[in-house]
């Protein structure tokens, strides 16, 4: 049965919204029917009726300063997520014109696929959930502080042959064309984690990554990574130190074997926002049986 854009709001996307911590009555989070107004309203000429010259976005998330982070538009389930997309991007240039500050980020939905589109940054892409509001603040912190990859500074005492420089330059060429996925093809002994904890420090030292995922298949790889961290890149908080069952989300770098972290996803009670890392590593991911 076909619902309504009213009940796909109610059913769906109010739920999803909350999972990732947004209370849709809280107006200090989440304003409905944000009232924008257009360039008639500011006065290019009379409005022939108390609504030419506004429009109204179906949800704003807003941060702690309350000024707008995202701007969500919603379609009810029958149609395309995507009929939703160059109005969602109206909405976002119109409040930037509105209000001043940064660019608001985009989503558009139909309660059953959600699209993420960082305008001017990245092109649109799917995505499972929304993300917090930390998660957006941080996606805007990263969007203002982040410097070129080009002529970022690689650390050869971590990495320092010339093939494993050569990966991580094509890594961050990829990255700056606004590539997301990338395949690296190392034999046994030639240095892969060292590659990419040599890559993660110059990602975060450019400011692309706040907090990293580096995934294994087995919980012994999962000791020789820790220790690869803390040797290479001492100062950066990890996750798990010893003993710790519960995930901490105040560290940077994050070691776990794939049933650890599917675990960490399903358990309610430490909800992880599907948005949390900035940067995966899935290592020997020929091997895993995790799909």
């Amino acid at each position: 049965m076909s619902k309504s854009e009213a009940q796909t709001r109610a059913e769906h996307i109010d739920q999803q919204l909350a999972v990732s911590g947004w209370d849709v009555k809280d107006p200090t989070q989440v304003v409905e029917e944000f009232d924008i107004l257009t360039g008639l309203a500011a006065g290019v000429a009379e409005p022939r009726t108390p609504y030419e010259g506004h429009q109204f976005s179906d949800y704003v998330l807003l941060g702690k300063d309350r000024r707008p982070l995202a701007v969500v538009e919603a379609k009810r389930t029958s149609k395309e997520a995507a009929i939703g997309r160059e109005q969602a991007k109206q909405y976002c240039y119109n409040i930037q014109k509105q209000i001043g500050g940064e660019l608001p980020f985009c989503f558009y939905t139909n309660g059953l696929e959600t699209y993420f589109w960082d305008l001017e940054n990245a092109p649109p892409r799917k995505v499972i959930g929304f993300p917090t509001r930390d998660d957006l603040e941080r996606f805007g912190y990263i969007r203002r502080n982040r410097q070129p990859l080009t002529h970022e500074f690689i650390n050869t005492s971590i990495a320092g042959r010339d093939y494993q420089i050569r990966a991580i330059r094509s890594v961050f060429e990829g990255i700056e064309r606004k590539k997301r996925e990338f395949l690296l093809v190392m034999a046994t002994g030639t240095g892969k984690t060292r590659t990419c904890i040599a890559m993660v420090d110059a990602l975060m030292r450019a400011g692309h990554a706040e907090k990293i995922l580096f995934l294994v298949d087995r919980i012994a790889l999962r000791e020789q990574a820790l220790a690869a961290f803390k040797e290479h890149m001492p100062n950066e908080p990890r996750w798990p130190n010893v003993g710790e069952k519960l995930v901490a989300k105040d560290r940077r770098v994050y070691v776990a074997t794939y049933p650890t972290m599917l675990n960490i996803i399903r358990d309610d009670a430490q909800h992880l926002s599907p948005h949390f890392f900035d940067f995966i590593v899935v290592d020997e991911s020929h091997r895993s049986i995790y799909n």
